[in-house]
């Protein structure tokens, strides 16, 4: 039975702090569903950490969906929203309702996620009364990294923190299930989480907020091309596995692989027969 949105909201109504990891394959989904975690992100993060851009504008819809369906196959038990990419659901209604439409019918995603607050709101109105879960993200909004110059900490002025509390509550008015909030101050975080009835999820937002949220690549050291300041790094997979490969290649040119565990018997006496017939030939 996977996590439903009325638990997410239970979370936060009894004062349970969740966690949150994206996923971006089959064989990663499933280790994260078996362990525990109740809502997975098919984040277009994935731009960055699997396919190698600068940034996360290149993805594509295609990209999108082709990643969700792996992840929705590999899981059982966690919520799996999908990220929805940049100018997918910014143009019109009706067109945000299609594109949101496919990642629950085509690739078997339970919700959507949509970056922006009051400018997005009626379109998350719309999703939402039409059946698909929305989740909102606010704050640092990594699709608009060119207007925001760059990844920057977000309401730390008195104008910038009174936008991000009504982008909030417009998200919560339009009927989002949850809102992620990234890169802003603690304080700011946690009081927002105070004010809206719907939960948080933070990352780079301190502890303040009702859930945690981060890149599975980061968690595990797989992505070494930066460290943000809000990862928590609990593994270091990229030495782990540079050893391992570099273990392989030398194996293999010394003669030490493959050995007989690896390899496969057949009988002595086809062989004799087979050199017999070739002599022959």
């Amino acid at each position: 039975m996977r996590t439903t949105i009325q638990q997410v909201q239970q979370f936060k109504d009894k004062g349970e702090h969740f966690s949150v990891l994206t996923a971006y394959d089959y064989a990663t989904a499933q280790i994260v569903d078996r362990a525990g975690i109740p809502l997975i992100l098919v984040g277009d993060s994935l731009g960055n950490v699997v396919l190698g851009y600068e940034s996360t504008i290149p993805v594509t819809m295609a990209e999108m969906l082709h990643h969700t369906k792996a992840v929705v196959r590999g899981t059982k038990n966690a919520l799996v929203i999908a990220d929805m990419p940049f100018m997918t659901y910014h143009i019109t209604v009706e067109e945000t309702l299609r594109n949101a439409a496919r990642f629950i019918q085509e690739a078997g995603a339970q919700a959507v996620k949509l970056e922006g607050g009051v400018t997005v709101a009626d379109k998350v109105r719309k999703l939402v009364d039409c059946g698909i879960p929305v989740m909102g993200h606010i704050g640092l909004t990594p699709q608009s990294v060119n207007q925001l110059s760059g990844y920057k900490v977000q309401g730390r002025s008195l104008e910038a923190a009174n936008k991000l509390l009504a982008d909030a509550r417009a998200l919560e008015a339009a009927g989002a299930f949850a809102v992620v909030l990234e890169t802003m101050p603690s304080a700011l975080s946690a009081f927002i989480t105070s004010t809206i009835s719907i939960p948080t999820i933070g990352i780079g937002a301190g502890a303040g907020c009702d859930g945690q949220v981060q890149v599975i690549s980061d968690l595990l050291g797989l992505f070494t091309d930066f460290v943000p300041k809000h990862a928590g790094r609990y593994a270091n997979l990229a030495e782990v596995i540079t050893e391992a490969v570099s273990a392989y290649n030398n194996d293999v040119k010394i003669g030490a692989f493959p050995t007989a565990q690896q390899s496969f018997d057949m009988d002595d006496t086809l062989i004799d027969a087979l050199r017999q017939a070739d002599d022959n030939s």
